[in-house]
């Protein structure tokens, strides 16, 4: 803008065509007191000289970026600076973008699903939690998993130390994989299954028969999914010679002192206890947390799984 004389006077007509901003904009700024009069004509009509042309200016700018007219006032008062409002209006943005997020990615989990009305309720206030509450479903469940039972407490606060941590700028995977995930959490099924699980550990160990499966298959577990995979690669059936040399690699690691690895019925009960905790909802719970998390991507093993305690079950 050239330089104008300090006693160049506007009136509100010559201020819109200068700015672009209608005249009754400007009036109602000049009305709340944002864009006082320099002076008044005899027939009382606004006059603004440049120092108001630039605080229009300046007014203008700050409104598109959203700022309300309080702070408005409190920054052209030097009550507030403009780098204190755009720090506070930077935080209130990035809240909104993050709802908004939060809003898409339910609506896109709604189109995949196509949700009924209840289910699109309870996805959205799933998808509103806190962090807190988020946190909070997860140790509940398993203390709830765990209550009155004699279990291992260092691998029971593993299972309870890996919390769903969902960014504040989530993907739609993510997002959809806490839905499921909390979901999963609340189901009856899942908690009753996860619940005999632990209560079967339990009395394994009050038997004094936990200890040496568990590292046994602590130790060897990926090894023996490596084994399964290669044999259902090549197409051999449970019954077959490597199934079978699978089984008795399982029943040897496994078998207690006072168990014989050969005896078919050690080696089904073996597979029960197998079964047990393979429920592929379980797998699911460690996926859905690793897509949440955005840890490496948790491959499904449950083939794997039938295979041995088909493998188990079949010697």
């Amino acid at each position: 803008m050239p330089d104008m004389p300090a006693t160049t006077v506007f009136t509100i007509g010559e201020l819109s065509r200068r700015t672009g901003l209608p005249v009754k904009t400007i009036r109602f700024y000049s009305d709340e007191g944002l864009l006082p009069p320099t002076q008044r004509t005899g027939a009382g009509y606004r006059l603004y000289d440049a120092h108001a042309l630039a605080r229009l200016e300046l007014v203008r700018t700050l409104r598109e970026l959203g700022i309300g007219l309080p702070d408005v006032s409190r920054a052209l008062a030097r009550e507030t600076t403009v780098r204190d409002l755009a720090t506070s209006h930077v935080d209130a943005l990035d809240e909104q973008i993050r709802r908004l997020r939060l809003r898409r990615a339910v609506l896109r989990a709604v189109l995949k699903r196509d949700s009924e009305l209840e289910e699109v309720k309870l996805m959205n206030r799933i998808a509103q939690m806190p962090d807190e509450e988020r946190r909070r479903l997860v140790e509940e469940f398993w203390a709830e998993m765990m209550q009155g039972l004699d279990v291992d407490p260092e691998f029971y606060a593993r299972m309870q130390s890996a919390k769903p941590d969902l960014p504040d700028d989530p993907t739609p995977e993510q997002l959809e994989a806490w839905i499921e995930f909390a979901e999963l959490v609340q189901d009856p099924g899942f908690r009753q299954s996860i619940r005999t699980m632990s209560e079967r550990h339990s009395a394994t160990r009050e038997a004094g028969e936990y200890e040496q499966p568990t590292k046994a298959q602590q130790e060897n577990w990926a090894a023996w999914m490596t084994d399964a995979r290669s044999a259902l690669d090549a197409g051999h059936a449970p019954d077959s010679p490597a199934g079978q040399a699978l089984a008795d690699a399982i029943a040897t690691a496994s078998a207690r002192p006072d168990q014989d690895p050969a005896d078919p019925a050690v080696r089904y009960k073996m597979a029960d206890g197998i079964a047990v905790g393979a429920d592929p909802r379980a797998e699911r719970y460690w996926q859905l947390l690793a897509t949440i998390n955005g840890w490496p991507a948790i491959p499904s093993r449950q083939e794997e799984v039938q295979f041995l305690l088909a493998a188990l079950r079949a010697s």
